[in-house]
């Protein structure tokens, strides 16, 4: 389990703004009656909920995966119920250290990402498992392939994975408080070799988590209180704007809804919600509020954690957040652990 100071003093700040949330958009989205709503994940076994991908052979089904101290282990959530439907074991890797990340790319295959590193340096490598996703929804045991993973410039922590849909590229982009990049790897992964990462664009985020729409052609990004999106533009992305991000306790993952027209919203803990929120340029999508970044943009507001976050209650929120910033000044370094 990793240990991310400002999450958590803002896990205890956020404790009673959330009782000043309104409720989420999916509830404008089921009265449009299209697109996957939110939903909780009610598996027992799933507190802490990092990674989140809209199945392409199952509709409403999305697979998740634990952050640490579990096992080789991916869960199949009816979107419907919040109930697990199906358990898969990844065979043929080793033991699973810091899972990230979940993304499926082209040919229904399913990316998992052991690319944590919450010592920025601790690991001389990192993992990304890859396995077809399951015809059946049924608990079983799939075997997985092992990739070794090296960045170019060096060890770093990242919790984001994502695979281009149509090109089937992998990416990882590093998790820093003042922003990270986007890191390409090869066009095709060696299962024999070491696959080098290399950094191909600044990405103005702490972030969590990163999805591709289903048409390859947006890429949005999310940290704890904000996200932004990008025209993915061959790679060389631009940004377009900031996403609706909800409020969570610790938010940690985002996908695309199968059909492109919702963004979802996962959070660790128990009982952990998923939100929906439109997405952004959609014919019946919201503008879209809230920056994760500290950097100027181009499309309004600044990169302050106040103009980040979402909620009915305004100034009950801002006050949250600023104190948050004070407790985060205040904090000193000290040994992580995973």
């Amino acid at each position: 389990m990793r240990r991310r100071p400002p999450a958590l003093l803002a896990g205890l700040l956020l404790t009673g703004a959330l009782a000043l949330t309104p409720a989420a958009s999916a509830s404008a989205a089921a009265a449009e009656g299209t697109g996957d709503q939110g939903f909780t994940i009610k598996d027992a076994r799933v507190t802490e909920s990092s990674g989140l991908a809209a199945s392409h052979l199952h509709p409403g089904i999305y697979w998740t995966h634990n952050d640490s101290d579990d096992g080789p282990y991916i869960y199949a959530i009816d979107s419907a119920t919040g109930k697990t439907v199906a358990t898969v074991t990844l065979s043929g890797i080793g033991k699973p250290r810091d899972v990230e990340a979940i993304s499926i790319g082209p040919d229904n295959q399913i990316y998992v990402g052991d690319i944590g590193d919450n010592l920025d340096g601790s690991w001389p490598y990192v993992w990304i498992y890859k396995l077809p996703e399951p015809k059946k929804l049924v608990d079983q045991t799939v075997r997985a392939t092992q990739y070794v993973v090296k960045y170019s410039n060096g060890a770093r922590n990242a919790e984001s994975l994502i695979v281009h849909p149509k090109t089937g590229r992998v990416y990882i982009i590093d998790k820093k408080e003042d922003g990270g990049h986007l890191y390409e790897g090869p066009a095709t992964l060696s299962s024999s070799g070491t696959n080098i990462f290399k950094p191909v664009a600044t990405v103005d985020l702490w972030a969590t988590d990163a999805a591709f729409s289903p048409d390859g052609e947006q890429l949005a990004v999310r940290g704890y209180f904000g996200g932004i999106y990008y025209d993915w533009n061959g790679g060389a992305i631009k940004r377009e704007g900031r996403l609706d991000v909800p409020l969570q306790k610790q938010g940690e993952s985002i996908s695309y809804s199968a059909d492109g027209t919702r963004l979802m919203y996962g959070s660790e803990g128990s009982d952990s919600p998923v939100q929906a929120e439109d997405v952004p340029g959609g014919g019946s999508a919201k503008s879209s509020s809230g920056s994760g970044s500290s950097a100027a943009g181009g499309d309004g507001g600044g990169g302050t954690a106040t103009g980040q976050v979402k909620v009915g209650g305004a100034v009950a929120v801002g006050a949250v957040v600023l104190a948050f910033l004070g407790l985060r000044r205040l904090r000193r370094p000290s040994a992580r652990r995973h």
